[in-house]
């Protein structure tokens, strides 16, 4: 099997996972609180990312004691998951998954601003013209197709899902020049997110859970939304031979969740949202085209 059939091999079960993230989300919020589920997912995806960085970074995984790391990974871990999760997950337990997801999407709309203000990337029409698509997509999934009534279903929920976004964005170009290796990185940020947010329980909810069913899918969102398919991910880059055309792939996922939260959650699929999320995407990828360190952005 050649390096570039791997490649996609190891992208597909990326995405494959990560479709599943928001049926999960919506069945584990049914029976624990945002601040309950990020606790246990995050302590699960520390302990994947520890084993990860073991077997693909152990050196550099010693480097994580030194004062200005520790420093790092205090501010990193604030940021995501602490305050990212649990605004996305307060957004999903308010909104429906097919919007909670597209919207929390539109973080690669924010760094294409985010690049021109603060990495001094030129300002093209052509940034212009993907930004106008991707922000008429987030206004028909916001008014669920009433684009001139002005009203939205659910402001609350929305606010949240794009400001989760925003923060991911703030986390992206905060780390841009960070070099060290992405799980490394991932798991020191994590190890220090899961003391904060154990405080968080400690003082702002209790450690009681209505069913072991619940804890189980929290575990599964730290395996497969934080943990263990970030890997593949990671790797399916290292390998490809066309890291542009890869690192698109990405964007399946949110169109495949569909057919999840259609199957599982029993969602009606509105046109709004499947109009919404395609134009988000071309946006997106109008956006890419040629821009290598914005079309490998999943990749940091």
């Amino acid at each position: 099997m050649t390096n570039n059939l791997k490649s996609y091999l190891f992208v597909f079960v990326a995405v494959l996972f990560w479709s599943t993230v928001p049926t999960a989300f919506k069945l584990t919020l049914e029976g624990l609180t945002p601040e309950k589920l990020l606790l246990i997912a995050s302590f699960t995806s520390t302990i994947a990312l520890f084993f990860i960085s073991l077997y693909t970074s152990k050196y550099e995984l010693l480097l994580e004691l030194k004062g200005k790391y520790i420093f790092k990974n205090s501010i990193n871990g604030l940021i995501n998951p602490f305050i990212y999760y649990l605004i996305l997950f307060e957004a999903y337990s308010l909104l429906p998954a097919q919007e909670a997801q597209p919207l929390n999407q539109t973080w690669a709309i924010e760094i294409a601003i985010f690049s021109v203000i603060f990495l001094k990337e030129k300002l093209s029409f052509k940034i212009i013209f993907g930004l106008l698509i991707s922000f008429s997509g987030v206004w028909i999934i916001s008014t669920r197709g009433n684009v001139f009534g002005l009203k939205f279903e659910n402001p609350l929920g929305v606010s949240l899902a794009l400001l989760s976004s925003l923060i991911w964005a703030i986390y992206w170009i905060i780390n841009i020049k960070d070099k060290r290796t992405p799980a490394v990185k991932l798991f020191g940020s994590f190890f220090i997110a899961t003391i904060y947010i154990l405080i968080y329980n400690i003082l702002f909810s209790d450690f009681k859970f209505q069913s072991l069913d619940f804890v189980i899918g929290a575990i599964y969102i730290g395996l497969f939304e934080m943990g263990i398919t970030f890997y593949f991910w990671m790797k399916s880059l290292v390998i490809s031979e066309s890291k542009t055309k890869t690192s698109t792939l990405i964007y399946l996922a949110p169109f495949i969740s569909l057919i999840f939260v259609n199957l599982i959650l029993k969602e009606k699929i509105l046109y709004s949202s499947v109009i919404g999320l395609i134009l988000i995407v071309l946006g997106i990828l109008i956006q890419q085209i040629k821009k290598k360190e914005i079309s490998e952005l999943s990749s940091i």
